[in-house]
């Protein structure tokens, strides 16, 4: 039986909503399956909105939110041209309206080496202990319980990425997720399981169609294996008019390291939750963000870095340019464990603030339980140099282009953190777009 949901907890997706989704999946998936959708929508339909009195959400316009006058849409119908995401690689999987809408034809010696990219539905008959034992396995931590279950509840097709043990794979595996259709209500997924010294970037890009309210409601999970190495990259370019939640877990094993970038450009009100665990010595996990906050757009970015075991290295470096009205809330926490020994970690949230009414609010955090680790945090606001501005404009760079490279500067520390000069060059031009 599914709980009944109040109108004032569930919205616009009511318990009828979810059955006509439920019967309208594919037949032949596990039995298990249906059920944790069944449970993760009874804990959707009775948990609560964010209040303005939960500290998860501070700073967060929690009236802003909003569960009615969305709808899970139809099929997307064949031909519509779905944005580019800018990389010159073809998307290996692109999905329209919670449907996978496109697929590539498989590499055939990586295919023949044990990798898998396929859509979930595919993933639930062929490798459905792999997806059991990864899917939204972690539990929510930084506030949007609710959401997580919401997505979990509806979610219907996304991206199982699955690289042997072993295995590299040397160009990236290129994801699309679109949104077509004013009221469109979007569950993107990416899981990502890379065994022991696997190699593997996987690019998700997440765009609309038109400048009309959506509602989107993503989660990735990222697993990296033993000696592994994991390069995600987030392209966040919803509508202006989105309503968006992307849930980001990740989980290192021993000498593994994971590298996420997660670029925001779009969407109205937009919050982002990151969790890392580094579960095992010699774990590393890079967590970066580059934000264009135009408009009267809010980003949430709330982050969680977990130290579970010795020897293990964090770094996270958020950087936000704020323009117009608009705002961004960072949160962020590093919590080592009593036994996590000789943890290296850090934490850095530098906002440009390129406007008088732009808002910026910082709050990193540590909790440290060892005795012998080496943590930093801290965040800066500050606005353009005035000399450097000027000494552009002494050159004959007009005062718009100026700036534009000035906030480039800005960017290029986190930019260049990336090995691959393509998805460096995509990013900026990505960027760039938002200044047109």
């Amino acid at each position: 039986m599914t709980a009944p949901s109040s109108p004032a907890l569930a919205g616009g997706f009511t318990g009828e909503m979810f059955e006509s989704s439920l019967s309208a999946l594919p037949g032949g998936l596990p039995s298990w399956w249906l059920e944790r959708k069944r449970a993760a929508y009874a804990s959707f339909a009775e948990l609560p909105l964010p209040s303005r009195t939960d500290e998860s959400w501070r700073f967060s316009n929690v009236s802003g939110i909003t569960l009615e006058g969305f709808a899970l849409p139809g099929v997307a119908k064949p031909g519509l041209p779905v944005p580019d995401p800018g990389l010159s690689t073809e998307p290996a999987l692109v999905f329209a309206n919670n449907r996978l809408y496109s697929a590539s034809e498989p590499d055939p010696e990586l295919a023949a080496l044990g990798v898998v990219v396929a859509s979930l539905s595919e993933a639930l008959r062929k490798h459905p202990d792999l997806l059991r034992a990864h899917f939204m396995a972690q539990p929510q931590r930084l506030g949007s319980a609710k959401f997580a279950a919401m997505h979990t509840a509806f979610v219907r097709e996304g991206a199982f990425i699955y690289v042997p043990r072993g295995v590299e794979i040397p160009e990236p595996i290129v994801i699309v997720h679109a949104a077509f259709g004013a009221g469109a209500a979007v569950f993107p997924h990416t899981l990502v399981i890379a065994e022991e010294n696997a190699e593997v970037t996987v690019v998700d890009s997440f765009v609309s169609a038109g400048n009309t309210p959506q509602f989107a409601c993503g989660a990735n999970d990222l697993y990296a294996g033993h000696g592994s190495r994991v390069t995600y990259v987030g392209l966040q370019n919803w509508s202006g008019e989105t309503q968006s939640f992307q849930l980001n877990s990740t989980v290192v094993r021993r000498d593994a390291r994971v590298q996420s970038l997660n670029l925001h450009l779009g969407g109205r009100q937009s919050r982002h939750e990151s969790l890392s665990q580094l579960q095992a010595p010699g774990a590393f996990s890079e967590m970066l963000a580059l934000t264009v906050a135009k408009g009267s757009t809010e980003f949430d970015q709330r982050t969680l870095q977990v130290h579970q075991a010795p020897n293990t290295k964090s770094d996270l470096l958020y950087k936000n340019a704020l323009f117009d009205t608009a705002r961004t809330i960072f949160s962020g926490l590093i919590i080592v464990d009593p036994d996590a020994q000789k943890t290296d970690a850090y934490q850095s949230n530098r906002n440009l603030m390129l406007s008088e009414d732009a808002e910026a609010n910082s709050l990193p955090g540590l909790e440290i339980q060892a005795n012998d680790v080496r943590c930093t945090h801290g965040a800066t606001t500050s606005r353009i140099d005035p000399e450097q501005e000027f000494y552009f404009l002494s050159r004959g760079i007009p005062p718009s282009r100026a700036r534009e490279l000035l906030i480039f500067g800005f960017f290029e520390e986190v930019l260049n953190r990336l090995e691959s000069d393509e998805l460096h060059a995509a990013l900026r031009s990505l960027i760039q777009s938002r200044f047109k």
